[in-house]
């Protein structure tokens, strides 16, 4: 048998470690590894027309199977484009493993053409970075580089010239174990002890969950239901926590809704469960507070705790629930369902009113109808910006749809990309993607790439012509909106001509048959929805340091908003509590 070069023997270690695509750009010194996956079976190439975008699809469909993805740049400015996705990937706990191919090897440091240093470039989003500097090191670098993806839950980069990669490779790469998954961690004795008797000798505990509860939620129904919790949640927590929950009380954060803030707040045991909610305005300083997550690194990093717990949420309720003394006292957690459906009843109205006569259209309304016509087990890739409260409040999970976005990078453009990385994990189920105008159009080269592979993703843009986010922005601090409209052109027209399905729908009556239309279409398809710039409405007592970005210094509600099913959830919890 042929020795393998390097290049062939990377390609076989991705394959065995379960990646199936390679998302990138050809360019001169990747060629050697491109060769090497045409002429293997079990791995394709996936030609994208921007490196960002395949750093965000290989972070997306890393999201939605759970194990390794990959991409790849090519020397200087074609790695250096991943780095936007690849942030994205590495907040997100994402396992990817990038690929950084390099000038040749003899000029590194001479300021050749093309030049960067990507294992120093990429560290600061990475677990692991370095640089392959003769084929010795493979394919042991490349295994270290793959188990810190995984086990860490991150990004792990491999720079590799192109010359090193025709290189003949030392060894074959048969019988080498891969780490492929990650373990469950349990806390000490000495924690859930602590945590047993602090929960013991609360009256009114809140349990505020983040997407470390992915994979726990009837862990936490059976904890909640013991010790009388009312559940809210964070943005990244709503996919996997919010629904079948007879406890919930709804979000907090800039985005949020209902009663979680007021859940937080008035508490006496606050507990924290895999979340590393990033707004510590929103968080009491007030209440004991416990923390439970599989990182230790972000135990404490937002608000003082009076007890941290090292450990993976399912496994630390399996561990507590049994060993806490049940509470028969319902009267707060009644309380906070209470609040929780008055607050959704007041904010809904704003939403209901003559909606199916507004023109430009309520986004609201193209959010809602977008969330009862998509399929049950849809993904939904979600832009920044106004989009994410259009998903924080419209979009109903189930325990089989996935809601992904830049949630905790904040990128603009992400929601097409990440679409592109979850509809090749499976071409049948329905993703769709909702985009923003300006995100849609900042990386709108990339639609090309669904109709080159006849990727059915819908892109359904939210086009008002502006960026709103940052508009409201500038709105709470008192400055005039500069520099954020848009002058669009008609994007299904641009769909139409690029070989795609493309309606433009200005009227709402007109929306439910262009979602339907489109849902159904068997290839790729963009519906460009003209909506209203002036859809929020804030509340009148409010100051110019109230928001910073995203973050939310002073007030527990900024956005005025309907929440669509969610009120009906609410008023059926409602049902549950005890009438005098």
């Amino acid at each position: 048998m042929a020795r393998q070069n390097v290049a062939e023997q990377f390609v076989d270690i991705l394959v065995r470690a379960g990646v199936r695509r390679l998302y990138g750009v050809v360019g001169d010194s990747l060629n050697p590894v491109v060769d090497a996956i045409r002429r293997t079976r079990d791995i394709d190439w996936i030609q994208v027309r921007h490196e960002e975008v395949a750093a965000f699809a290989a972070g997306a469909e890393a999201q939605i199977t759970g194990g390794l993805a990959a991409c790849a740049g090519s020397c200087g400015p074609g790695n250096l484009h991943l780095i936007n996705g690849l942030y994205d990937a590495h907040r997100s706990m994402a396992p990817v493993l990038a690929l950084a191919s390099q000038i040749p090897s003899s000029e590194i440091g001479l300021g050749y053409f093309q030049e960067t240093h990507p294992d120093q470039l990429f560290r600061e989003c990475s677990h692991y970075s370095e640089l392959i500097s003769n084929p010795e090191q493979m394919p042991r670098l490349l295994h270290t580089a793959i188990q810190h993806a995984v086990g860490q839950g991150g990004v792990s980069v491999v720079s590799l010239p192109g010359d090193i990669a025709s290189r003949p490779a030392p060894e074959r790469t048969q019988g080498t174990a891969l780490v492929t998954s990650r373990p469950t961690v349990r806390p000490g004795d000495a924690e859930i002890d602590a945590l047993v008797r602090m929960i013991d000798e609360a009256e009114r505990v809140t349990l505020f969950c983040g997407s470390g509860t992915a994979g726990a939620h009837a862990e936490v129904m059976r904890f909640a239901e013991r010790i009388k919790s009312p559940v809210g949640h964070a943005l990244r927590g709503k996919e996997w926590i919010q629904y079948d929950n007879p406890y919930d009380v709804g979000m907090s954060g800039l985005l949020g809704y209902g009663a979680a803030y007021e859940a937080t707040h008035e508490c006496d045991l606050l507990i924290l469960l895999g979340t590393d909610f990033p707004y510590n305005a929103f968080l009491p300083d007030d209440v004991k507070i416990v923390q439970v997550d599989v990182r230790p690194e972000r135990l404490g990093r937002r608000s003082r705790l009076d007890l941290a717990v090292w450990g993976d949420v399912r496994e630390t309720l399996r561990c507590t629930t049994p060993r806490v003394r049940a509470k028969n006292d319902r009267r707060f957690l009644d309380k906070m369902l209470k609040k929780h459906a008055d607050a959704l009843e007041g904010v809904v109205r704003a939403y209901t009113r003559k909606v199916e006569k507004h023109v430009p259209i309520h986004p609201e309304y193209v959010a809602s109808v977008i969330d009862e016509l998509a399929d049950e087990d849809a993904v939904f890739t979600v832009d920044t910006g106004m989009c994410n409260v259009w998903a924080a409040r419209y979009l109903s999970p189930n325990g089989r749809r996935r809601i992904i976005g830049s949630f905790s990078h904040g990128s603009m453009a992400n929601a097409m990309p990440q679409a592109i990385g979850a509809q090749f994990t499976d071409r049948n189920r329905q993703v769709v993607s909702l985009s923003g105008d300006g995100g849609f159009s900042m990386l709108m080269g990339d639609f090309l790439t669904l109709v080159q592979y006849d990727l059915p993703v819908k892109v359904i843009v939210f086009n008002n012509s502006s960026l709103g986010m940052v508009e409201l922005e500038m709105l709470v601090a008192g400055l005039p909106s500069y520099g954020t409209t848009n002058r669009n052109p008609d994007f299904a027209a641009v769909a139409r001509a690029a070989g795609a399905h493309g309606v433009r729908v200005e009227k709402p009556k007109q929306l439910a048959g262009a979602l339907k239309d489109a849902f159904r279409h068997k290839g790729p398809a963009l519906v460009d929805v003209v909506t209203d710039p002036n859809a929020l409405s804030i509340p009148p007592k409010i100051s110019a340091d109230m928001v910073t970005g995203f973050a939310l210094s002073a007030s527990k509600i900024v956005l005025d908003g309907g929440v669509g099913r969610m009120l009906q959830m609410a008023r059926s919890n409602l049902r549950n509590v005890p009438r005098p």
